[in-house]
């Protein structure tokens, strides 16, 4: 696929996904979110990591409400079920990590879109909004499963009705995000972060994405002996063998991915 609304720029087994509608403050229509969802399953079958950032001052500022024409046709539960479950599920499926890297407004759909990620960092000046009653709308793109799990009920309630601004600060207070990162060392940090998952062991980052997803439904025994089939694949790569090494012998590890 030729993107046209973002870039993908792979490198030392990280690939950078980078929304790139800046005219609108990325905004999604149905083309990126084909694009999103193509190179989100493609970077994952390559990548050990992935990065989903915003080119300019915005994230992504949801849903791209500035077509009259087929804002007047749209069916949002159709939009929903077609466009934006596979790009979230794209994300929440693919087999390495994900992370989110806001740079700046993440509102509505766009905060979301965030918050599915594997990991969420964001600079200090960005804010996530849950814009949907400002427009009449219930929070979708996952809105509504995220938010009570990670901020708890009272914070869900009050983001979805009220609507305001959440800061970075706030949303890492919260436990909304994994971290806020001064702006001026805001892109270092994440490729930092990006650079240490790139080089780690990959195939129990992937089970760790699993365990950690299967939770949800799990109940404690059923939990747990997910943990030990999950830990028994990993007793039997070579990574778990060169990280008992790499102890044994006082040196970082040297992982392969493997």
């Amino acid at each position: 696929m030729i993107y046209q609304t973002i870039t993908r720029h792979d490198h030392d087994g990280m690939a950078v996904i980078t929304l790139n509608r800046p005219e609108v403050m990325n905004a999604l229509n149905t083309q990126m979110r084909a694009e999103i969802t193509h190179a989100v399953q493609e970077a994952g079958k390559a990548a050990r990591v992935v990065v989903l950032t915003g080119t300019g001052r915005a994230f992504c500022s949801g849903q791209d409400l500035g077509d009259r024409a087929s804002l007047s046709n749209m069916n949002l539960e159709r939009t929903l079920r077609d466009e934006y479950v596979p790009m979230l599920m794209a994300i929440v499926d693919c087999p390495v990590p994900v992370i989110a890297a806001v740079n700046g407004t993440a509102a509505g759909a766009g905060a979301n879109l965030a918050l599915v990620c594997d990991i969420t960092i964001a600079a200090e000046s960005a804010t996530f909004i849950q814009a949907f009653t400002r427009i009449g709308l219930i929070p979708d793109a996952g809105g509504t499963w995220v938010l009570p799990r990670t901020i708890g009920m009272q914070r869900a309630m009050g983001a979805a009705l009220f609507a305001d601004k959440i800061s970075a600060a706030q949303a890492a207070q919260w436990g909304m995000i994994w971290e806020a990162i001064p702006d001026e060392g805001f892109e270092a940090a994440w490729r930092a972060r990006a650079t240490h998952l790139a080089s780690g062991p990959t195939e129990a980052f992937k089970r760790i994405k699993q365990v950690m997803q299967a939770s949800t439904g799990n109940a404690l025994q059923e939990q747990l002996m997910l943990e030990g089939q999950m830990q028994g694949q990993c007793g039997q790569t070579r990574d778990f063998k060169e990280g008992v090494m790499a102890f044994l012998d006082k040196r970082p590890a040297r992982f392969e991915g493997r």
